[in-house]
């Protein structure tokens, strides 16, 4: 199997962090179901200050359809209008993404 190792950023807005990590703290189960079904394992979102640094793993073979699928569940659309709310895209991410994906410089198992 192959694993992608994805790495992203994106803000939070000041006044909605704690509802953020609330949100977070009990994500609910279809949200966590549509991550399984994309291929994505080892999910975590971490933050410093007002930046929020994602990292998973993708265990698919067609990443952009398994997205594609993800976007389109009405669970998940109900949950990013609820986030995406509290979050702060940076301005240099590539067009069409919430999140800006950045490259991966080492790793080691």
């Amino acid at each position: 199997m192959t694993v992608r190792r994805l790495g992203q950023v994106i803000g939070v807005k000041p006044d909605r962090v704690e509802d953020y990590e609330r949100l977070h703290a009990a994500v609910w189960p279809g949200v966590l179901e549509a991550i399984r079904r994309a291929n994505i394992r080892n999910y975590s979102i971490f933050r410093e200050g007002n930046q929020l640094f994602a990292y998973f793993e993708y265990v698919g073979s067609d990443y952009e359809d398994d997205m594609a699928g993800m976007a389109a569940d009405p669970v998940v659309q109900d949950w990013w209008k609820l986030t995406d709310a509290m979050q702060d895209p940076r301005p240099d991410r590539s067009e069409g993404h919430w999140w800006k994906t950045i490259p991966e410089v080492f790793h080691t198992d």
